[in-house]
């Protein structure tokens, strides 16, 4: 059988066995719809006790318009309970009335919501703050910023002194410090999110208080000092010269005391609203566990009258789940293969070829295992051939390079001493040959090198040596070595690092890196007017380093292949500037094999700016 036959039978199996089971269900929840509805309501009750408490509590955080809320939802109370007595419609629902051997519990449910209802309403009329302590709680955030500021200058009066005034400077601190929580705690006093602050602003209080007269040489009389460790100490009197904001500091603080000492004593909400709040809060478990109560003894008398048809329910449950164990049976039975198929795939995706998949079924999961199989073998053949011309290739390349890097080395060489005129003089146009032959000779030798550096990136052979060296010189040392071919471009070449930045690296390779990318600025400028400059950005990881010049710039459809091997942007046989097309690729393979990233941009007729970054720390990564 198809596996599509199998899944539209067993489809249409479950699909049989959920429309008896919904026909049982609408025509039990009918039956029982008014019932429950009834208890849902009285349910619902518990609801409106919880969010009533809710909304009071919100008034008592300055929510002046939950005033409104609260009244609705007294009134959803009030409704629901008649209802739920005498029976009737809510939102177009019928509510059966209580049946009479549920009275006593409803009763109580009543008893206990008539001083539950007294508090909420009286909380609803109150005001909430005390209107003095509110005043006092303003006067101390407003003035905070003013003691901060002479705190603050007392520690300036108090800089000049000499070390006799340590301990003057460390009180001036601390009294700084002690303003700005005074504040701080003030506010979230305020807002009523500051718990039990009251007790921390006492202590604050005291302490600055004692600090104060500490500065100004006043005995320490008060005997709440004690209660927190504070000793009279005698510290040398403080030059009137130095005492400006000490002066000035003491009304303002004793205005603030007087303030600070009201807000501990009071509490910020009205004693009426607070003591109607804490009641209301205190007789909610009374109301809820006279609701909860009543509702348990209604589902109770529900559960049993209905212990017949939760036994109906319970054999059909067990049918059900009889019913659909063999359908999974009978679909996993049947896809099962297709977790052999995925691992399969996995493998293929991992580099594992000739993968083979067995299953004898002619279904659609059979042919897509067969079609599997073919390709999988197909793919394992390419895949040995592709490895094939892989070996070969590198065997050509390490051997060209080779082979041709040996004859070029007494060529430069010969060439070097016949133009340093070491064998005989030289006329004019015999040295001009010459230069050209060392020129070539260089040009390939780089060429040469640098497909050796590719070779060894493409390998993972190319060996790095990171130690911990300075970025600032480094670029120096590069620069220094360029300036020959930028004095003879006539192009600027500068570089803005002022200070020695450290990283770990390979000092030879990085300056090959900062080498290529500045002969490439170089090309790219014109005599003159070009530009080219080096600069270290740092980063709490990383160093960034960058080489921007003004030259020509790169097309953006160029951007994303421009650290591909052999890529050159001009490939003209009349492009102006010659090149491998491998320096940016190795520059690539370099900065990641020290675990960094590089990256340019660029704009046409505005330059070019190339960057990578190099991790500060040491970070081992493979070359790729």
């Amino acid at each position: 059988m198809k596996l599509t036959q199998k899944t539209y039978l067993l489809l249409g199996a479950i699909i049989a066995v959920s429309g008896i089971n919904l026909y049982l269900l609408i025509f039990t929840t009918q039956q029982n719809q008014d019932v429950l509805h009834s208890i849902s309501y009285a349910s619902d009750l518990k609801v409106v006790v919880e969010r009533i408490g809710g909304t009071a509590n919100s008034i008592a955080a300055g929510n002046e318009e939950d005033r409104q809320t609260l009244e609705t939802q007294i009134s959803d109370f009030d409704s629901t309970y008649t209802i739920l007595g005498t029976g009737g419609n809510i939102s177009g629902l019928n509510i059966i009335a209580v049946p009479s051997v549920l009275r006593p519990a409803y009763d109580n449910v009543g008893n206990a919501w008539i001083p539950y209802k007294e508090d909420a309403e009286m909380i609803k009329k109150e005001t909430i703050f005390d209107s003095r302590v509110k005043d006092g709680i303003t006067y101390i955030l407003g003035k905070d910023s003013e003691l901060i500021s002479l705190t603050n200058g007392i520690s300036n009066d108090l800089l000049p002194l000499d070390r006799n005034y340590n301990k003057h400077k460390m009180i001036a601190l601390e009294m700084t410090n002690i303003a700005k929580d005074l504040g701080e705690k003030t506010l979230l006093y305020s807002i009523g999110e500051g718990g039990n602050v009251t007790s921390s602003l006492k202590k604050d209080r005291i302490i600055f208080d004692a600090d104060l007269k500490k500065l100004e040489g006043l005995p320490l009389t008060d005997p709440e000092y004690l209660d927190y460790g504070i000793t009279q100490e005698t510290l040398a009197p403080i030059p009137r010269q130095n005492s400006d904001s000490l002066r000035q500091i003491d009304p303002l603080w004793e205005s603030m005391k007087v303030k600070l000492i009201f807000v501990e004593s009071n509490t910020l909400l009205s004693k009426d609203f607070g003591a109607a709040l804490s009641k209301l809060n205190a007789q909610r478990s009374e109301l809820l566990n006279a609701t909860s109560d009543f509702v348990s003894q209604w589902n109770g008398m529900i559960d049993s009258g209905l212990h017949d048809k939760v036994v109906v329910v319970q054999l059909l449950i067990i049918a059900d789940i009889v019913v659909f164990v063999a359908v999974m049976m009978s679909i996993r039975k049947s896809l099962l293969p297709l977790d052999s198929l995925i691992r399969a795939i996995g493998r293929v995706k991992e580099g594992f070829y000739g993968e083979r998949i067995t299953y004898s079924s002619k279904d659609e999961i059979g042919e897509l295992a067969e079609t599997f199989n073919s390709m999988s073998s197909t793919i394992q053949k390419k895949e040995e051939e592709t490895k094939k011309i892989e070996v070969a290739k590198d065997e050509f390349l390490a051997m060209v390079t080779h082979e041709l890097k040996t004859p070029l080395v007494p060529i430069q060489g010969y060439s070097d001493i016949l133009l340093g005129e070491h064998l005989g003089p030289l006329n004019s146009t015999q040295k001009e040959r010459l230069q050209i032959i060392s020129s070539s000779a260089s040009t390939l030798l780089q060429l040469i090198s640098d497909l050796l550096d590719a070779q060894k990136l493409e390998l993972g052979q190319l060996r790095i040596k990171k130690e911990r060296n300075n970025l600032k010189e480094t670029i120096d040392k590069t620069i220094i070595g360029m300036q020959p071919q930028a004095i003879s471009d006539n192009v600027s070449l500068t570089h803005d690092v002022k200070n020695d930045v450290y990283a770990f690296y390979d000092d030879d390779r990085i300056k090959q890196v900062l080498t290529n990318l500045i002969k490439n600025s170089l090309k790219a400028t014109l005599p003159n007017i070009g530009k080219v400059e080096v600069s270290i950005e740092e980063k709490p990881t990383e160093l960034i380093v960058s080489v921007k010049d003004n030259g020509r710039g790169i097309p953006d459809e160029a951007i994303d292949k421009i650290f591909k091997k052999f890529y050159q942007v001009d490939t003209t046989s009349t492009r102006e500037k010659g090149g491998s097309g491998l320096g940016l690729s190795i520059c690539k393979g370099i900065v990641d094999a020290h675990g960094g990233r590089i990256w340019m941009q660029s704009e046409i007729s505005k330059g070019t700016t190339f960057s990578f970054a190099l991790p500060k720390t040491e970070v081992y990564r493979s070359p790729v």
